[in-house]
């Protein structure tokens, strides 16, 4: 394996503007009768004589046209879909951004490049000349931006490629930089931090070979050491024998660029044809489970990207946790067996190795204390020591004012002005507790609402759901105030708890 390529920048710099092509006019040859004229003679005949001899006809043996194989790929980010003309005849149409063609056949020589916006023949974004030398493969990428005040502009990088077989065990690979915001950058492998690529600036291109197989390649800004911040990674799968081209392009940073065109390896099976499938090496996974706190809202279902993962769900159920992937989980709620009613739907971001409650609170309808709306939760599930046991409370009744927990048997506070929607974890010693609901008050000390007695095992974490309606009676749903209680981690498989009837009055 080669730890830094051969960089080079062998890419030739069209001419840019409005090259006009004159065409060769004329043929050549003596001018006159292609047919030959006879020999004067007294009697004049077709037929040889015995004596005469047949004169062959001098005929020119046509040498074959020297060609050269050249495709076209679209790095322009700013760029709309373009067609590609070569010597004035279309040979692409409609390509748009990230799409590289297969390799045409062109006559050796210099060939007269034009570009148009897709279906506007009379717009030229490039025209120019591009050299081609006979039995020899190029690439002509159309990169930088178009338009003004740009950080690269437009102009076609024409690269000479290398597609002699490797090989039969051997891959050869070639980063092209065409990301017009991006510096100068290295490219390293996750598994060991070799260095394929050093210090690739924009527009230039280099070869590296390796062995056939599954690697997962960094991007990191250029340094001295190979070991600048990782801005990009892509995991690859090369063949041996084969040779390929990976595309650095897009914008590093979209949000400031002319277009949203975000930052990407693409990469071209140079020998095979066709595009490698790239992907995103897997952010690991995440645990996430669903509880239904919504006090006046019928049985659900619950998708997680598109997927039904929960059916029939009622108020008060607390699911196991699902292992998803990690990042941007697409979630959908829906009334349980009506798919077409969706009472929520959006992304729910969640991050590797971390678990997660995504709690279905508030009310549906109009005129509601709080609107219904998923709460997102991270979950402490660390284990405790094993003589003590980690608690939390989230606040899930929509008619309830903060509140107050305390220990029944010494007042002392376990948990201070919870709000609607707000949570936090405290760790007590494992046992039996009395807990005491109480309005929120400087001195923890207003009237309880409600009681529940729970075990806490040792090295367990456990969620208390404060949910239902304070004031049932004034409610849209007779769903009366309730301390739902869910063991997250640990041996003990459930904690026991009993409330009484909260007392009237505690209202927001």
């Amino acid at each position: 394996m080669t730890d830094s390529p051969d960089t080079t920048r062998r890419h030739v710099l069209i001419g840019l503007g409005t090259i006009t092509t004159t065409a060769l006019a004329g043929c050549g040859g003596t001018g006159g009768d292609a047919t030959a004229t006879p020999t004067e003679t007294e009697t004049e005949t077709t037929t040889p004589t015995a004596t005469e001899t047949a004169t062959p006809t001098e005929t020119e043996t046509e040498t074959p046209a020297e060609t050269a194989n050249l495709r076209v790929a679209h790095l322009s980010p700013n760029a709309p879909d373009v067609d590609v003309y070569a010597d004035g005849s279309a040979v692409l149409e409609g390509v748009g951004f990230g799409a590289v063609s297969d390799y045409l056949e062109v006559p050796a020589g210099e060939r007269q490049l034009r570009i148009t916006p897709a279906g506007d023949d009379g717009t030229t974004v490039f025209e120019g000349a591009v050299p081609v030398e006979a039995d020899t493969d190029y690439t002509v990428a159309a990169a930088g931006e178009v338009g003004d005040m740009v950080d690269q502009p437009f102009e076609p990088l024409v690269l000479e490629d290398d597609n002699a077989a490797p090989a039969d065990d051997t891959a050869r690979v070639r980063l092209v930089h065409a990301s017009p915001d991006a510096p100068a950058v290295d490219v390293t492998l996750a598994s060991n931090g070799d260095t394929l690529f050093d210090g690739v600036a924009y527009g230039d291109s280099g070869y590296v070979e390796v062995p056939a197989g599954e690697y997962t390649l960094e991007v990191r800004g250029d340094t001295e050491g190979n070991d600048g911040d990782v801005v990009a990674e892509f995991t690859v799968q090369v063949d041996g024998g084969e040779v390929y081209t990976g595309f650095a392009a897009g914008y590093l940073s979209p949000d400031d660029a002319p277009a949203d065109t975000p930052f990407d390896l693409l990469v071209a099976r140079d020998t095979q044809g066709g595009m490698l499938e790239v992907a995103a090496p897997s952010d690991g996974t995440a645990n996430l489970r669903v509880a239904h706190l919504s006090p006046n809202a019928p049985d659900v279902d619950v998708y997680a990207d598109g997927s039904a993962v929960l059916e029939g769900v009622g108020f008060g159920t607390v699911s196991d946790y699902l292992e998803v992937p990690a990042g941007e989980r697409q979630l959908r709620i829906t009334p349980a067996g009506d798919d077409g009613t969706t009472v929520f739907e959006g992304a729910v971001p969640v991050e590797a190795d971390a678990d997660y409650t995504v709690a279905a609170a508030g009310e549906v309808g109009d005129m509601v204390d709080q609107p219904f709306e998923p709460l997102v939760l991270e979950d402490d599930n660390a284990t405790p020591a094993e003589d003590m046991a980690r608690v939390r409370l989230v606040h899930a009744s929509p008619d309830a004012p903060a509140v107050d927990v305390t220990l029944a048997s010494n007042g002392d506070a376990l948990f201070d002005g919870v709000a609607y929607g707000d949570s936090g974890y405290v760790e007590v010693p494992a046992g039996e507790y009395t807990l005491e609901v109480r309005g929120d008050t400087e001195g923890n000390d207003g009237d309880v609402v409600a009681s529940f007695d729970v075990s806490l095992g040792g090295g367990t974490v456990s969620t208390g759901f404060a949910a239902g309606y304070l004031s049932p009676d004034d409610a849209p749903a007779e769903t009366p105030f309730d301390l739902i209680l869910a063991v997250d981690a640990g041996d003990s498989m459930g904690g026991s708890m009993r409330h009484e009837a909260p007392a009237a009055g505690l209202r927001g």
